[in-house]
């Protein structure tokens, strides 16, 4: 008979858009194998229930709590921002904050055997869940004091103040809560490194980004570049606008028949970025990017900031397709130079990598079979539940 165990999403796992469901999914179907798994979801105002797109089979109970309305806006949001700097506390905790009495009430009677939570920002939970779970886990798909000091790297002087603010309250946090938990995961050697600065006393594990076993596509690549990512994640706009700004000219004079695609959730938050640019196409939220970035050139992963792996990185190497990244988007992943990826730290040099790989089939096809190789050998599902079940999950 299996033991139960309870996981606490923020994000819903299912339909598989975008890096965060992909890694939660992951979760959720090896707990489902070998617990009888209970499940709290949050629901944005007014969307579906995200317990309606998980298959079925997975979990037994499940509640979904419903968030406040939360506009996107840029006046709302930077008022929003403006009140967390005052109040010390980092996005999406507030957010996600404030639901005990709808959680006491699932959870009320339950004993579980073991509790995950998915990303850090509901940590100040974790009393709750430790009242009923003999065991609690923290998957952190990003370390957020990290990616907010990397993000104020890369912004102009108010929004770096801004996101230093964050980055200084975050670590607060997981200095506080990291200890707490009876493990932490992480999503690669460096960031487990980075849990364990700022968290001496705490257990840390790697448990990798990984996807879903894809067949090789049959090569139909059109000429395109794509960017597949969630925009509303603040690193992945400043991408875009980063290579948009400073590569996309360059490449598009030397390929003037070139395409840039834009494949992911919250196209609206790029729509600026790429006003008056015909030859940048945005496909919005798409049920599988897979396919858009199986028929493309080359993938592109221009992060300037960010925490965690790319799992648009190993989308492309399951693909067969080649990348084109800067150092902190390949960041985490056991890749080379110029044997899976190609690696460019500035617009100049990014816009030759690209160019080298449009006009060399040979190196193209060269980096796109040593990645597959790669993502066959560690980064499905399969090769992340391995490492699960030797963490004695």
């Amino acid at each position: 008979m299996k033991s139960p165990a309870l996981i606490l999403c923020p994000e819903p796992p299912y339909p598989l858009n975008g890096g965060g469901a992909l890694r939660s999914a992951a979760l959720l179907q090896y707990l489902a194998e070998h617990y009888t798994v209970d499940a709290i979801f949050f629901r944005e105002f007014g969307g579906k229930d995200p317990s309606a797109n998980v298959p079925a089979g997975l979990i037994q109970r499940s509640v979904t709590i419903d968030l406040p309305v939360h506009s996107k806006a840029t006046v709302p949001r930077a008022a929003r921002n403006l009140r967390r700097c005052l109040a010390g506390v980092p996005p999406l905790v507030d957010r996600f904050s404030g639901r005990e009495h709808q959680m006491l009430s699932f959870l009320n009677g339950e004993h579980y055997e073991l509790s995950v939570m998915e990303h850090s920002w509901c940590m100040p939970y974790l009393p709750m869940l430790r009242a009923v779970s003999k065991r609690c886990v923290l998957d952190l798909h990003n370390i957020e004091s990290i990616l907010h000091s990397r993000c104020a790297e890369s912004e102009p002087s108010l929004q770096a103040a801004v996101h230093k603010h964050f980055a200084a309250a975050s670590r607060a946090l997981e200095q506080k809560w990291f200890p707490s938990f009876d493990l932490l995961l992480t999503t690669s050697d460096t960031d487990q490194a980075s849990a364990f600065a700022i968290s001496p006393r705490a257990r840390v594990a790697n448990y990798p980004n990984t996807i879903p076993w894809r067949d090789r596509p049959v090569a139909t690549a059109l000429p395109r570049l794509v960017f597949s990512a969630n925009f509303e994640y603040h690193p992945n706009r400043t991408a875009v606008a980063w290579f948009v700004r400073n590569v996309w000219p360059t490449v598009k004079n030397h390929h003037p028949d070139l395409e840039l695609l834009l494949t992911g959730r919250n196209e609206a938050a790029v729509r600026p970025i790429i006003e008056g640019q015909k030859s940048i196409v945005c496909t919005g939220e798409v049920d599988d990017t897979f396919p858009y970035v199986a028929a493309s050139r080359i993938a592109l992963a221009p992060l300037q900031s960010g925490s965690g792996t790319r799992l648009k990185i190993l989308e492309a190497f399951a693909a067969g397709v080649p990348v084109v990244s800067t150092p902190i988007g390949a960041e985490g992943l056991p890749v080379h130079h110029g044997q899976h990826l190609l690696l460019a730290a500035d617009a100049e040099a990014f816009a030759t990598a690209i160019s080298t790989l449009l006009s060399s089939h040979d190196a193209s096809k060269s980096l796109s079979d040593a990645a597959r190789l790669l993502f066959e050998e560690e980064f499905t599902w399969q090769a992340g539940w391995r490492v699960l079940s030797r963490l004695g999950i």
